[in-house]
């Protein structure tokens, strides 16, 4: 029987800028994420919930309360068949603490299965795993590896047949040029079939936030297309199924995965199969309009799956040229307002119960030389100020695709180019642009982006209804307090509000 692929999956970022509909609060300790898991399932309807042992803290005996507290649900709704609880691990080559976390995830998920076959429900309930900032098929060889050993020692210490023998591991990538390079999953699946485990399919699962992060917004839609287009054409020539997976926040900058945005990222996303649905989605929008959103994904993504654009070895070759140009032009211009960027990201509150991510404790997220917030508080810091991080680069960039005749084609791959840049135009600024770039100069390049991206929209950016011409206040204000160096932490949730997102 061929499992179900899940469509939507609720996530543990903390990108609400308002309080849970199930919590009343928007801050969501380790405790109550058992009961927002089983809420997501229950009340909102997604088919799938990641539980994320990376960089936070975590409720290790998810499986007993969720089976034992919930029985009736899962045996109407069992867990690993109907309803899927999907770990997200360390990545052990990153993150510095991560490894005896890693070791930990592994314990429960083998255990999980001879959990669940004691309550007499379907076995195994965890059977995946989400490797972050996946970089090479080594690692998911590696944890392949790992795993077996860690499944053998457990059977021979227990004298027990009951636990999972083998794991399926989801890469995450993060990169525009990983993204961007099939052989990857290529030499997985070379030595999935030398032990005997070619796979009926792969779930392959693409973030949005962090590659617009470490490159842009443009370059990084050009890398998911050519990886939809790669990763499809791979499994056609191989035989195996390929579900891509969008991870996408609400904001264009971070995927625009919103449930005012329904139709367009359906149009958008063609040739992917599931979407995160994250804090923001769930939280800053009436619970019946995120409800309406999650069905009308999983009424039409599963029909898209074979209509992504098909891209031409020409074209990709095209594209690989222009990213690594345009992510210059990015990286060149975010590393100086690094220090700006941090400032702001500092006053923004923390929704969830993180282990630190710098120095130690973890690791840091960046660009170049410079250390940056994670990518939700580098967008809400930027959205904050009125400087959507859409803007940045993105007029030069349009510039550079004219003048490598590239611009028909990132129009055919950016579908929602035109909308994308409107939507984050009615949370321009422009007064605040124009001040912070008198007294930081690093930020007077983003004037030519907003000119050149303008002309090519032939109107302004700038507010159109009441709740942006508000945001736009906020912004102001954050301005003005951080300038008499007042607190302006109520002024920066405030803005989150109107927007629908913290960043």
């Amino acid at each position: 029987m061929t499992r179900k692929i899940p469509v939507t999956m609720a996530t543990q970022h903390p990108d609400n800028a308002t309080a849970s509909p199930f919590t009343g609060n928007r801050f969501v300790s380790t405790k109550e994420e058992i009961s927002e898991c089983v809420k997501c399932f229950a009340e909102l309807g997604v088919d799938e919930y990641m539980w994320d042992w990376e960089g936070k803290f975590v409720d290790e005996a998810v499986i007993d309360r969720l089976l034992q507290e919930n029985y009736d649900y899962f045996a109407e709704n069992q867990l690993g068949k109907d309803k899927f609880l999907t770990f997200r691990i360390p990545n052990i080559w990153e993150e510095k603490t991560g490894e005896h976390r890693l070791q930990r995830a592994f314990m429960n998920a083998i255990s999980a299965k001879s959990a669940a076959k004691n309550y007499g429900l379907h076995t195994p309930p965890i059977f995946e795993m989400i490797l972050p900032m996946t970089t090479s098929a080594e690692q998911l060889i590696h944890l392949q590896k790992t795993f077996r050993k860690t499944a053998e020692a457990m059977k021979a210490i227990y004298e027990s047949n009951e636990g999972l023998d083998e794991i399926e591991f989801i890469p995450l990538l993060e990169e525009i040029e990983t993204m961007a390079d099939p052989t990857l999953i290529e030499k997985y699946v070379d030595y999935l079939e030398e032990v005997g485990r070619k796979p009926k399919y792969l779930r392959i699962f693409i973030a949005r936030s962090d590659p617009a992060m470490n490159a842009g917004l443009i370059p990084t839609m050009l890398a998911v297309k050519s990886l939809l287009n790669n990763y499809h054409e791979f499994g056609k020539s191989r035989g195996i199924s390929i579900y891509p997976w969008i991870g996408g926040g609400s904001l264009p900058f971070r995927g625009g995965v919103n449930p005012e945005n329904i139709e367009a990222i359906i149009e958008e996303y063609k040739g992917t199969m599931s979407f995160s649905i994250q804090s923001a989605f769930r939280n800053d929008y009436p619970l019946e309009q995120a409800k309406a959103g999650i069905q009308k994904l999983h009424a039409e993504i599963p029909r898209n799956l074979d209509k992504y654009i098909r891209i031409s070895a020409e074209e990709l070759a095209k594209i690989r040229e222009f990213n690594i140009e345009a992510a210059k032009i990015w990286r060149a211009t975010v590393e100086p307002l690094a220090p700006f960027i941090n400032e702001i990201a500092s006053k923004l509150p923390s929704h969830r119960e993180r282990v630190q991510h710098i120095g130690l404790f973890g690791y840091a997220r960046g660009v170049g030389k410079v250390t940056l917030p994670r990518a939700i508080k580098f967008t809400g810091s930027l959205y904050s100020l009125g400087i959507p991080p859409e803007f940045i680069s993105t007029g030069r960039v349009l510039k550079l695709a004219k003048k490598m005749g590239m611009l028909d084609l990132v129009e055919k791959l950016y579908v929602n180019l035109r909308n994308d840049m409107l939507h984050a135009g009615k949370y321009f600024n422009r007064e605040n642009l124009e001040k912070i770039s008198r007294e930081n100069s690093e930020f007077a390049v983003i004037k030519e982006d907003i000119k050149e991206i303008e002309d090519y929209l032939g109107e302004k950016l700038e507010p159109k209804e009441s709740r942006h011409f508000l945001h736009r206040n906020y912004s102001s204000n954050i301005y003005y307090l951080r300038k008499a160096g007042k607190d302006f932490s109520r002024d920066l949730l405030e803005a989150a509000r109107f927007r629908k997102s913290l960043g």
